[in-house]
């Protein structure tokens, strides 16, 4: 998923028009300008319920202030980035969202996407969109790749005109891998880990910051290998665990890639999850599927930001828009990063409202000058949102650490950043 991307051709694109008396969108006659934000993710498969809870999160928050932002309308444009063939996003898809977005000439941002493989191969396009670069801002993309020195040529080739176009609302693998290993190794005691990742870009990563950490909080790596979706049982890699003493798997990937049957395959050989515990990312968050299987049971998992049980806990603009969401939707949303969505969306919205409403100004918002702050009063998860317009991360860097319990994920700690 690393590849480098080649630059698409894509159709012209007109300038959007900039206000008459240079800022606000205001056209001169009173009228607000009408633009689009694009909202990227995986609405078929296993992500479908997350995704879906994300969206209508963003729908409710674009209701309560009226649709606009300033002297400007905006709405959002839903593109699915996965398909039903294979239950995820898809390389394919992505490169064609990616030239969707350029060519839409309302289009002045977008939010997404979930996986940070898509991500990777959208962001070089849009950074070389006509009147752009475009920006992006991700919810939940977590490979430390997309902004900051990691892989070869990382974070540079996302960037092709040479202006950083990309940011994002959580923190970052290289911190929500090792929080996961100073867990095990301080709160569960585990001594020998067996390692997996799925050999996509987020849970090679994940996983290798892992085990990195593992290691230096003295738990000894039996096992660091890989699982590949296709597979019809994984029974082979759980007797390599077995056979090596592990009292710990970590799953470093997605549960779109036959988590499931991962998942039942390391307890049928292991045994459950008390015996054997069972760590996994936030690759498995937000998967309801995955809560209700009973071999999930006990299983912990880490989330790179702060849980829906403890944001309704605190009170105040969490707990009030939880509370607008359940009324609205008969639910809480299913997944966390449904409030990251809209933590997202505020970014956007707040670049938008100081922009003259071309895209390259919206850009220009966030990663040039002070760059967008929201203030801890009106962000959606209750604290303070600053992104960084040196790299495009956030001041934020939230891990907490959830249990499966009772066919459902429950809150069980924060865990201390350093």
């Amino acid at each position: 998923m690393n590849r480098r991307i080649k630059a698409l051709t894509v159709l012209a694109v007109a300038a959007l028009a900039a206000s008459a008396c240079g800022g606000g969108g205001d056209t001169g006659g009173g009228t607000a300008k009408a633009v689009e934000i694009g909202v990227d993710l995986p609405f078929q498969g296993s992500a479908k319920d997350a995704s879906d809870d994300t969206w209508n999160a963003m729908q409710l928050y674009m209701e309560q202030i009226g649709g606009k932002i300033g002297n400007y309308t905006v709405t959002l444009k839903k593109y699915d980035n996965s398909t039903a063939a294979k239950g995820s996003w898809d390389d394919a898809t992505c490169t064609k969202n990616a030239n969707d977005h350029v060519t839409n000439a309302k289009e002045v941002a977008i939010m997404g996407t979930f996986n940070s493989g898509c991500a990777k191969l959208i962001a070089p396009v849009v950074n070389q969109a006509q009147d752009g670069p475009m920006l992006m801002i991700s919810h939940a993309n977590t490979n430390p790749g997309l902004t900051k020195t990691w892989d070869p040529g990382e974070p540079a080739k996302y960037f092709p005109s040479g202006k950083r176009s990309y940011g994002r609302v959580v923190t970052t693998d290289d911190i929500q891998g090792p929080a996961a290993a100073q867990f095990a190794a301080k709160d569960l005691g585990v001594k020998k880990c067996f390692v997996l990742n799925d050999t996509e870009t987020y849970g090679v990563g994940v996983a290798n910051t892992f085990r990195d950490e593992a290691k230096k909080q003295g738990i000894e790596i039996v096992g660091d290998t890989s699982w590949k979706k296709g597979d019809a049982n994984y029974t082979a890699l759980f007797g390599q665990a077995k056979a090596a003493g592990a009292d710990c798997v970590f799953f470093g990937g997605i549960y779109d890639n036959n988590g499931g049957q991962l998942t039942k395959d390391k307890v049928a050989v292991l045994g459950d999850n008390t015996k054997v515990k069972l760590i996994a990312p936030d690759g498995f968050t937000g998967y309801p599927d995955f809560n209700a299987l009973p071999q999930a049971a006990g299983a912990y998992l880490t989330f790179a930001g702060l849980s829906t049980d403890p944001l309704k806990a605190a009170g105040g603009k969490p707990a009030e828009f939880i509370a607008a969401y359940n009324t609205k939707y008969g639910a809480d949303p299913r997944s966390s990063y449904a409030l990251y969505g809209v933590q997202a969306l505020q970014v956007i919205l707040a670049a938008i409202e100081k922009s003259d409403g071309t895209r390259k100004s919206v850009r220009d918002q966030v990663f040039e000058g002070a760059g967008i702050t929201i203030p801890v009063n009106t962000a959606i998860i209750g604290k303070e949102i600053k992104i960084d317009p040196a790299s495009g991360d956030v001041s934020a860097k939230d891990i907490s650490v959830e249990l499966v319990k009772d066919g459902k994920e429950t809150f069980h700690k924060a865990w201390p950043v350093a």
